[in-house]
């Protein structure tokens, strides 16, 4: 194939003595051995071929010799093969084509703000224009220009730097006048500023313990965001004295692992401050005042200079974010501090805090260890003038999830009709994985579907059907479940509920209610009774029908006799003559004797 035409070429120099120009090659010609491309180069204005030192890679080819006087060039390239013939031509003034070569020998001087960097040229004798790149700690790129007066070396001065801080700086350059084309970048070169007072203050804050005789204080003490160590080795500095008599403070110094201690003081007003240290100086002080214990704050695990009393927890809801915690601001306070506890279960409990300014009456608490299904416990304290008050308690979950564990049914009262199920010992309180609601008793016959008064209709995933009672108040462990069937068999469970719902049904009790006992009245007083009293009177029969229908009625019982015509004094007398009868018969001798 023919050549292909020679691709960026372009002729530059570096000092004004060499001129080199480059171009590209084409695609392979598939000739080999003398029959490969030839490159030749001429210059136009000389019209005389250019005698170079050639050299090509795989990609680029350059040709480089003396510039000697001239300064105009017209200089083409010329590719030619037994196929075919291309060219090239770039037409420049050598001066506006200064390509400089890279700075070389970085080296610094350094303060705690401020980098100098230097470095020299290969280019004498030619004015350059340079560039510093510099890479700032959290990642951001700079770039400072400078012009370099002196043609041998060149420097810049990178100030507002922060101490102790490593930066990467790298310096090019260009020609000052007929800017053309930046030089290869030097070597990067790393550089820490000098080590210098830490700024700002230490977060601080504490737990306070009432024990005999006084309190323990735990202190702890975090690097806020607007602190900065501005050092290498740094070590934190804890004083405290009373604040009444101004006796003698005491002293404790930690190294950077440490992050909190734990002192003992009296029951009488303590100033707290705790400093950073680096090889340079002290930081400015953070301050606590620890009041003076009271009677209500022995009785908890702060001390509040108000003395308040014990605070009723206020239950909070959790986000996929997080836990919103608010709160009632008051004006007195120049701030507010949350506190709670990562790992509520153990000990220690990796206390964590925030503070917010005096505007703020609500946070988002967020912690990479929160997990669904825990407890977490927060303490809202207001402060001013480095005193700290137990404001609001709040509780709540990232997210609540059911009842790990069903409660045990452990009383179970039957009559015919009804039964009454106990499970007292379980427990309510924040081992819960969520807050407990109430129950919700479920039961059904084992044989029919179930449908009692008063219950509200349950499906089961097996289309199944029970009856649902539900009991709103967590306290209440005991439930009667009434207008039940006697002598049948049933089915129970006690299943409670929190804010995440409850675990599907599994295990159920079972119970036999016994044979109602008012029937078995019922069934004495209706059947058995009557058949007696039949068998009683068959034996009897003629002893009832004499004393109930007789043949011949006995005359003391006749109403005749009642009339008072027929009284003599205190007997009745009734004469034949006084009665015309119907029939007369004649009784047996016994008969006679009986009447």
């Amino acid at each position: 194939e023919p050549p292909d035409t020679p691709n960026d070429f372009s002729c530059h120099t570096q000092d004004m003595r060499i001129l080199t120009c480059t171009w590209s090659q084409g695609g392979d010609t598939y000739l080999y051995g003398r029959h490969s491309p030839k490159y030749t180069l001429s210059d136009e204005f000389s019209k005389k071929m250019v005698l170079c030192t050639m050299s090509c890679s795989s990609e680029q080819c350059s040709c480089s010799w003396d510039i000697g006087q001239q300064r105009i060039y017209s200089i083409t390239v010329t590719v030619e093969n037994p196929l075919g013939k291309k060219t090239a031509t770039d037409v420049f003034d050598v001066t506006h084509r200064i390509y400089p070569a890279a700075p070389f020998q970085l080296s610094e001087d350094c303060t705690d703000t401020e980098i100098t960097l230097y470095w020299k040229h290969r280019n004498k004798g030619i004015e350059l224009f340079c560039q510093t790149e510099v890479l700032r700690p959290d990642g951001k790129v700079e770039l400072h220009n400078s012009s370099d007066t002196h043609l041998h070396y060149g420097s810049i001065t990178l100030g507002e730097l922060q101490p102790y801080t490593e930066y990467t700086a790298r310096v090019h350059c260009g020609a000052a006048k007929h800017f053309w084309r930046w030089s290869e970048w030097s070597e990067a070169r790393t550089i820490r500023t000098n080590e210098a007072t830490p700024s700002g203050k230490l977060d601080i804050w504490r737990e306070i313990t009432p024990v005999l005789g006084g309190r323990n204080v735990t202190l702890f003490w975090k690097q806020a965001p607007s602190f900065r160590a501005n050092g290498g080795s740094i070590s934190y500095e804890v004083t405290w004295e009373k604040v009444e008599d101004g006796s003698k403070p005491e002293s404790i110094s930690f190294s950077s692992v440490y992050n909190s201690t734990r002192i003992s003081i009296d029951n009488h007003s303590y100033r707290i401050s705790i400093m950073a240290k680096n090889s340079v100086n002290y930081s400015l002080p953070s301050v606590l005042i620890i009041p003076r214990a009271t009677g209500n704050s022995r009785k908890t695990l702060f001390c509040s200079f108000l003395g308040t009393e014990e605070l009723k927890e206020e239950q909070v809801n959790g986000t996929d974010d997080g836990i919103f915690i608010s709160w009632e601001p008051r004006y007195i306070y120049d701030s507010y501090i949350i506190d709670w506890c990562n790992f509520p279960m153990l000990q220690p409990c990796d206390l964590q805090w925030k503070r917010f300014g005096p505007n703020t009456s609500s946070a988002l608490i967020n912690s990479a260890a929160f997990v669904p299904g825990l407890r977490y416990n927060f303490h809202v304290y207001g402060s001013v003038a480095n005193r700290a008050s137990l404001l609001e308690k709040k509780t709540g979950y990232l997210r609540e999830l059911p009842p790990l564990l069903d409660p045990i049914v452990e009383k179970v009262e039957l009559t015919f009709n009804a039964v009454t199920l106990s499970w007292d010992s379980y427990p309510t309180n924040e081992s819960q994985s969520g807050f407990l609601r109430g129950y919700h008793v479920y039961v059904s016959p084992i044989q029919e579907v179930c449908s009692l008064k008063g219950s509200k209709k349950h499906i089961l995933p097996d289309d199944s059907v029970l009856c649902k009672y539900t009991i709103e108040n967590p306290e209440e462990k005991r439930y009667t479940v009434k207008h039940l069937s006697s002598n049948t068999k049933y089915k129970l469970v006690v299943k409670a509920y929190t804010g995440g719902g409850e675990t599907p049904i599994v295990n159920f009790i079972y119970i036999d209610t016994p044979f109602n006992s008012n029937m078995l009245y019922l069934l004495v007083l209706l059947v058995i009774v009557p058949s007696l009293v039949a068998a009683i009177c068959r034996w009897k029969m003629k002893w009832v029908k004499e004393c109930c229908c007789p043949v011949i009625p006995s005359p003391n019982k006749s109403k005749v006799l009642s009339l008072k015509e027929l009284k003599k004094g205190s007997e009745k007398v009734l004469k034949i003559s006084d009665c015309i009868p119907d029939i007369l018969a004649v009784d047996s001798k016994a008969e006679v004797q009986k009447l």
